[in-house]
């Protein structure tokens, strides 16, 4: 059965899409933003030769740990851009500071406090881009000039301090404004501005890596079965995603009789609803972004140092371990993907505030008193649907991870990536819906009447 909301969407006029100004204004401004994001990423770092540094790229980090981060950027790491970093220091410090503020008394009275308080913890998230930024900018430069060495291919012109300090500094001023940019297509544009950058970076790898697939199946490099069956397999996880991503629990709640204009008592029953992923595609965001971090600066170092010694075998090992598809790589991905899923939900879902606003409204569950009863029913209810969307992330995003790394197909294709990508679709064309409905509200209402009054 359809909800009311559900009802009212379906009763949209497209038609009047020309007349909803501030939409078109908003989709125009978050296009103009996903541009300017397109065109930074093909800028280089200062004293990096592109063709070189790509060369470069295919030699050594190609098919590794860092492609996700090449991916998730738009290929800016590959030519070694201002923005190679991407956002993934901003939702690294967004983590830290989440995670701190769930176990700090004074950050989680700070989180209390409303506008004053949110304000106060962007400000450490901040803070805290900054400081990753640097350290893993200063392991990227670094490491660029070990392996311009090492391979003989002349990607820095002018190794030295000064490239270091150059490259640092790029780096940070380009991860601050992707952040900054990220903040204003979410208040000026449509959705959540970081999501829409990375998914902007997954589209943009999308054509070579088809190309390359088929081009493989042209070459005789993969049979054209596995092809087909890489194709239906992407088609089928899409269809999956979508599917989930929609899947509700919902749970009745009902309202004391109210007199209505007849004078007829009128009993009222509505729908609490309960997302299977509550989290979306937080936790494997999240979970990519925790593993990024120690795995740039281990491959930075595991450049620089002799593999002949023991601490240059264990950064090779490690360097091994980490690798796609890998068992080791992939159980702490699904590790990090299953905790992300249920703090996420702590942090966002809070079953007793539920119940309290049950409460005031008069409105109860059936079978359960108001109060703490809600409470721990709701607690019961979230836990079990939570526990089944949290699989669900770890096996969309590892199978297809695991197919991947065994086939050679690009990452763009990936169970991460597609969950992104189908997420963040779904979650804008639900933006552009609320904006359709607000401005058909009135219409929408008599719609509604004339219906009512026909029955």
């Amino acid at each position: 059965m359809a909800s009311r909301a559900d009802q009212m969407a379906m009763n949209l006029d497209l038609s009047k899409f020309g007349q909803a100004t501030e939409l078109k204004n908003r989709l125009w401004f978050t296009l103009g933003a996903l541009v300017i994001f397109r065109f930074l990423s093909f800028v280089p770092l200062p004293g990096v030769d592109p063709v070189a540094m790509n060369l470069l790229y295919t030699q050594t980090a190609s098919g590794g740990i860092l492609d996700l981060l090449n991916t998730f950027s738009g290929g800016s790491l590959e030519r070694m851009s201002i923005i190679a970093l991407g956002v993934m220091p901003y939702i690294t410090a967004s983590i830290v500071v989440q995670l701190a503020s769930a176990l700090s008394p004074t950050l989680a009275a700070l989180k209390k406090e409303g506008e004053a308080g949110r304000k106060k913890l962007n400000q450490y998230t901040r803070y805290g881009t900054v400081f990753l930024t640097i350290i893993q900018g200063y392991f990227i430069a670094t490491s660029l000039e070990a392996q311009s060495a090492q391979n003989a291919i002349q990607a820095v012109i002018n190794p030295g301090l000064t490239f270091q300090i150059s490259a640092i500094v790029s780096l940070v001023g380009g991860t601050l404004f992707l952040m900054w940019l990220g903040e204003q297509i979410t208040s000026r544009g449509i959705g959540n501005g970081v999501s829409l950058i990375i998914m902007a970076g997954i589209v943009a790898t999308l054509p070579r890596t088809l190309a390359q697939l088929f081009e493989q199946g042209r070459t005789g490099a993969m049979s054209g079965m596995v092809i087909l069956a890489l194709l239906v397999g992407l088609f089928a996880t899409i269809w999956f995603i979508s599917f989930m991503e929609r899947s509700q629990r919902r749970v009745l709640v009902q309202y004391p009789k109210r007199a209505t204009a007849q004078g007829m008592a009128q009993q009222e029953r509505s729908h609490l609803p309960l997302k299977v992923n509550t989290a979306g595609v937080i936790p494997p965001i999240f979970a990519s972004s925790l593993l990024l971090m120690p795995l740039t600066i281990t491959q930075a170092l595991g450049q620089r140092v002799d593999e002949s010694t023991t601490w240059g075998s264990t950064l090779l090992t490690l360097n091994q371990l980490f690798a796609h598809g890998q068992p080791l790589y992939m159980s702490l991905y699904a590790v990090g993907i299953i905790f992300f899923a249920f703090f996420y939900v702590a942090v966002v879902f809070n079953p007793e505030e539920t119940a309290d606003n049950l409460k005031r409204q008069g409105g109860f569950i059936p079978g359960y008193r108001p109060g703490t009863a809600t409470s721990d029913y709701l607690d019961y209810v979230l836990t079990r649907i939570t526990v089944i969307g949290a699989a669900y992330l770890a096996v969309v995003c590892l199978i297809p991870e695991w197919v991947t790394a065994s086939t050679g197909v690009g990452l763009a294709l990936g169970g991460t990536s597609l969950l992104i990508l189908v997420n963040v679709t779904i979650d804008t064309v639900s933006q552009m819906q609320g904006h359709l409905m607000a401005h058909q509200y009135a219409d929408l209402i008599k719609k509604a009447k004339l219906k009512g009054r026909m029955r």
